[in-house]
Protein backbone atom coordinates (compact mmCIF):
# COMPACT_ATOMS: atom_id res chain seq x y z
CA UNK A 1 0.00 0.00 0.00
CA UNK A 2 1.35 3.45 -0.83
CA UNK A 3 -0.02 6.75 0.86
CA UNK A 4 -0.78 9.27 -1.94
CA UNK A 5 -2.05 11.97 0.26
CA UNK A 6 -2.84 12.92 3.51
CA UNK A 7 -5.40 15.43 5.15
CA UNK A 8 -5.64 15.56 8.75
CA UNK A 9 -6.36 11.53 9.81
CA UNK A 10 -8.00 10.96 5.96
CA UNK A 11 -5.38 9.31 3.39
CA UNK A 12 -5.19 7.77 0.12
CA UNK A 13 -3.42 5.45 -1.24
CA UNK A 14 -3.16 2.95 -3.81
CA UNK A 15 -3.10 -0.73 -3.08
CA UNK A 16 -1.56 -3.37 -5.74
CA UNK A 17 -2.96 -6.93 -6.19
CA UNK A 18 -2.32 -9.50 -9.07
CA UNK A 19 -5.57 -8.59 -10.66
CA UNK A 20 -4.86 -5.31 -10.73
CA UNK A 21 -4.85 -1.42 -8.60
CA UNK A 22 -7.42 -0.88 -5.90
CA UNK A 23 -7.21 2.92 -5.05
CA UNK A 24 -8.50 3.80 -1.58
CA UNK A 25 -10.72 4.94 -0.41
CA UNK A 26 -12.99 2.64 -2.25
CA UNK A 27 -16.16 1.36 -3.30
CA UNK A 28 -16.54 -2.64 -3.39
CA UNK A 29 -19.83 -4.20 -4.93
CA UNK A 30 -20.53 -7.16 -2.40
CA UNK A 31 -21.19 -10.44 -4.07
CA UNK A 32 -22.24 -12.60 -1.02
CA UNK A 33 -21.89 -15.96 -2.93
CA UNK A 34 -19.74 -14.70 -5.66
CA UNK A 35 -23.32 -13.33 -7.59
CA UNK A 36 -23.41 -9.70 -8.43
CA UNK A 37 -26.85 -8.27 -7.15
CA UNK A 38 -29.26 -6.44 -9.09
CA UNK A 39 -29.13 -7.78 -12.70
CA UNK A 40 -25.49 -5.94 -13.09
CA UNK A 41 -23.19 -7.98 -15.21
CA UNK A 42 -18.92 -7.84 -14.36
CA UNK A 43 -18.83 -6.04 -17.86
CA UNK A 44 -21.23 -3.02 -16.44
CA UNK A 45 -19.15 -3.18 -12.97
CA UNK A 46 -15.54 -2.86 -14.78
CA UNK A 47 -16.62 -0.55 -17.64
CA UNK A 48 -19.89 1.48 -16.49
CA UNK A 49 -19.32 2.23 -12.59
CA UNK A 50 -15.79 1.61 -12.63
CA UNK A 51 -15.91 -0.22 -9.60
CA UNK A 52 -12.41 -1.46 -8.33
CA UNK A 53 -12.76 -4.28 -6.14
CA UNK A 54 -15.24 -6.67 -5.37
CA UNK A 55 -16.23 -8.35 -2.05
CA UNK A 56 -17.17 -12.40 -1.54
CA UNK A 57 -18.19 -13.85 1.26
CA UNK A 58 -16.28 -17.04 2.82
CA UNK A 59 -18.66 -18.50 4.95
CA UNK A 60 -21.74 -18.33 2.22
CA UNK A 61 -18.96 -19.81 -0.42
CA UNK A 62 -17.98 -22.53 2.08
CA UNK A 63 -21.26 -23.82 2.95
CA UNK A 64 -22.78 -23.44 -1.02
CA UNK A 65 -21.51 -24.06 -3.65
CA UNK A 66 -18.45 -24.98 -1.42
CA UNK A 67 -15.02 -23.73 -1.17
CA UNK A 68 -13.58 -26.88 -3.36
CA UNK A 69 -16.19 -26.52 -6.55
CA UNK A 70 -15.25 -22.95 -6.63
CA UNK A 71 -11.40 -23.68 -6.68
CA UNK A 72 -11.65 -26.55 -8.61
CA UNK A 73 -13.41 -24.51 -11.09
CA UNK A 74 -10.57 -21.81 -11.38
CA UNK A 75 -11.46 -19.69 -8.61
CA UNK A 76 -13.51 -16.77 -7.81
CA UNK A 77 -12.27 -14.93 -11.00
CA UNK A 78 -13.12 -17.77 -13.54
CA UNK A 79 -16.40 -18.37 -11.16
CA UNK A 80 -17.29 -15.23 -11.48
CA UNK A 81 -16.10 -13.51 -14.91
CA UNK A 82 -14.73 -11.03 -12.59
CA UNK A 83 -10.73 -10.04 -13.57
CA UNK A 84 -10.53 -7.42 -10.88
CA UNK A 85 -9.37 -7.60 -7.31
CA UNK A 86 -11.23 -9.68 -5.28
CA UNK A 87 -11.57 -9.54 -1.19
CA UNK A 88 -12.82 -12.17 1.04
CA UNK A 89 -13.82 -11.57 4.60
CA UNK A 90 -13.14 -13.98 7.07
CA UNK A 91 -16.72 -15.52 7.88
CA UNK A 92 -16.37 -13.98 11.27
CA UNK A 93 -19.47 -11.49 11.25
CA UNK A 94 -21.95 -14.29 9.52
CA UNK A 95 -20.60 -17.02 11.82
CA UNK A 96 -21.16 -14.29 15.01
CA UNK A 97 -24.93 -13.45 13.39
CA UNK A 98 -25.66 -17.68 14.20
CA UNK A 99 -25.77 -16.81 17.60
CA UNK A 100 -27.99 -19.36 18.37
CA UNK A 101 -26.49 -22.03 17.03
CA UNK A 102 -22.78 -21.33 17.32
CA UNK A 103 -20.43 -21.74 19.81
CA UNK A 104 -17.03 -20.29 20.25
CA UNK A 105 -14.04 -21.43 21.69
CA UNK A 106 -10.20 -20.42 21.70
CA UNK A 107 -9.75 -23.58 18.67
CA UNK A 108 -12.65 -21.79 16.73
CA UNK A 109 -16.05 -21.84 16.07
CA UNK A 110 -18.68 -24.77 15.66
CA UNK A 111 -21.78 -23.80 14.22
CA UNK A 112 -24.79 -25.45 12.29
CA UNK A 113 -24.79 -24.30 8.67
CA UNK A 114 -28.15 -21.87 7.75
CA UNK A 115 -28.68 -24.07 5.02
CA UNK A 116 -28.97 -27.95 5.96
CA UNK A 117 -28.43 -27.91 9.89
CA UNK A 118 -25.14 -29.50 9.30
CA UNK A 119 -22.35 -28.63 11.95
CA UNK A 120 -19.18 -27.06 10.76
CA UNK A 121 -16.10 -25.30 12.26
CA UNK A 122 -14.24 -22.80 11.41
CA UNK A 123 -11.19 -21.63 12.83
CA UNK A 124 -8.47 -19.37 11.88
CA UNK A 125 -6.76 -21.83 9.87
CA UNK A 126 -9.65 -23.29 8.05
CA UNK A 127 -10.71 -19.48 7.55
CA UNK A 128 -7.68 -19.45 5.39
CA UNK A 129 -7.98 -22.50 3.67
CA UNK A 130 -11.26 -21.83 2.40
CA UNK A 131 -9.82 -18.28 1.54
CA UNK A 132 -7.20 -19.71 -0.48
CA UNK A 133 -9.05 -22.01 -2.22
CA UNK A 134 -11.26 -19.00 -2.93
CA UNK A 135 -8.23 -17.23 -4.71
CA UNK A 136 -9.16 -14.08 -3.56
CA UNK A 137 -6.20 -11.28 -3.95
CA UNK A 138 -7.16 -9.74 -0.82
CA UNK A 139 -8.39 -12.06 2.36
CA UNK A 140 -9.19 -11.27 5.74
CA UNK A 141 -8.60 -12.67 9.21
CA UNK A 142 -10.96 -14.38 11.09
CA UNK A 143 -11.95 -12.44 13.90
CA UNK A 144 -14.88 -12.53 17.05
CA UNK A 145 -17.05 -10.12 16.84
CA UNK A 146 -18.25 -9.18 19.90
CA UNK A 147 -22.59 -8.14 20.32
CA UNK A 148 -23.67 -4.69 20.48
CA UNK A 149 -24.28 -3.41 23.01
CA UNK A 150 -21.55 -5.41 25.65
CA UNK A 151 -19.44 -4.51 28.54
CA UNK A 152 -15.53 -3.50 28.55
CA UNK A 153 -14.51 -6.72 29.78
CA UNK A 154 -16.69 -8.50 26.53
CA UNK A 155 -15.26 -6.19 24.05
CA UNK A 156 -12.12 -6.25 25.26
CA UNK A 157 -12.02 -10.30 25.76
CA UNK A 158 -13.24 -10.64 22.06
CA UNK A 159 -10.40 -8.14 20.98
CA UNK A 160 -8.12 -10.01 22.57
CA UNK A 161 -9.49 -13.38 20.77
CA UNK A 162 -9.34 -11.55 17.58
CA UNK A 163 -5.25 -10.56 18.08
CA UNK A 164 -4.77 -14.18 19.09
CA UNK A 165 -6.38 -15.45 16.00
CA UNK A 166 -4.42 -12.99 13.77
CA UNK A 167 -1.30 -14.29 14.54
CA UNK A 168 -2.98 -17.86 13.41
CA UNK A 169 -4.07 -16.14 10.23
CA UNK A 170 -0.57 -15.24 9.68
CA UNK A 171 1.04 -18.35 10.44
CA UNK A 172 -1.32 -20.41 8.13
CA UNK A 173 -1.20 -18.13 4.94
CA UNK A 174 0.00 -19.68 2.37
CA UNK A 175 0.21 -18.35 -0.90
CA UNK A 176 2.55 -14.76 -1.22
CA UNK A 177 -0.19 -13.52 -4.30
CA UNK A 178 -3.01 -13.47 -1.45
CA UNK A 179 -2.61 -10.22 0.90
CA UNK A 180 -3.82 -10.79 4.40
Amino acid sequence: MEIIKTEGKARRGVFETPHGTVQTPAFMNVATSAAIKGGISAHDLKNDLRCQVMLCNTYHLHVRPGDELVKKMGGLHKFTGWEGPILTDSGGFQVFSLSGIRKIKEEGVTFQSHLDGSRRFISPEVSMDIQHALGSDIMMQFDECSPYPCDHARAKDALARTMRWLERCMKAKKRSDQAL
